[in-house]
């Protein structure tokens, strides 16, 4: 189980959070929701390791391994689709978990590919790195309604912990997950 133990974080010109307190359940789907600025990039960001807290305590990760899918996609753009995700894999999961999110032109460059697509590869290559814990950052962003419900009903069906920042209920519902509004959980942000 993770847990945020009087957790203070922030950046040099805005803090987020004060002192959070907070427990993750070991398996299943929490659904981050808030405002903007009330911390769903920064606690995934804490959660992965690539912000230490100022003050307080994470823990319960152990040697967990994480896979995250960020805001941006970060496609490489001189590899094709299927690089881009050989790149955490194999050829073998890179071509299911490409099938999965249904891009049928593996050998495609980014730049080749729509936003919608490119935001499948990246979902891919997250899925295809098979971490014990899954963070997803506004994952369903440029997929139609269809699309994301197909999308989420082969995201959700993993083992393990799957924590995702999203702006919409209905993604939370798609994924079965339970709810977590940050502006009910933390003290407003300060300039």
């Amino acid at each position: 189980m993770i847990q945020f133990r009087n957790v203070q974080a922030g950046y040099p010109d805005k803090k987020i959070f004060l002192d959070l307190n907070a427990a993750f359940p070991d398996h299943g789907a929490v659904a981050l929701m808030g405002p903007s600025g009330y911390g769903k990039t920064t606690l995934l960001r804490l959660i992965a390791g690539l912000l230490k807290p100022a003050a307080g305590e994470i823990a319960g990760l152990g040697n967990q391994k994480i896979s995250f899918l960020f805001q941006e996609d970060r496609l490489l753009p001189w590899l094709t689709a299927l690089k881009n995700v050989e790149i955490v894999s194999d050829e073998k999961k890179a071509k299911y978990w490409l099938s999965q999110m249904e891009i049928e032109e593996m050998e495609k460059y980014p730049r080749e590919m729509s936003g919608g697509m490119q935001r499948r590869v990246a979902l891919a290559r997250a899925m295809a790195f098979e971490g014990d814990i899954l963070l997803l950052d506004e994952p369903f962003k440029g997929l139609d309604e269809e699309l994301r419900r197909r999308i989420a009903e082969r995201i959700r069906h993993r083992a393990g912990l799957i924590i995702l920042s999203i702006h919409d209920r209905v993604e939370a519902e798609l994924m079965g997950a339970e709810i977590w509004n940050l502006e009910e959980m933390v003290q407003p942000p300060r300039e």
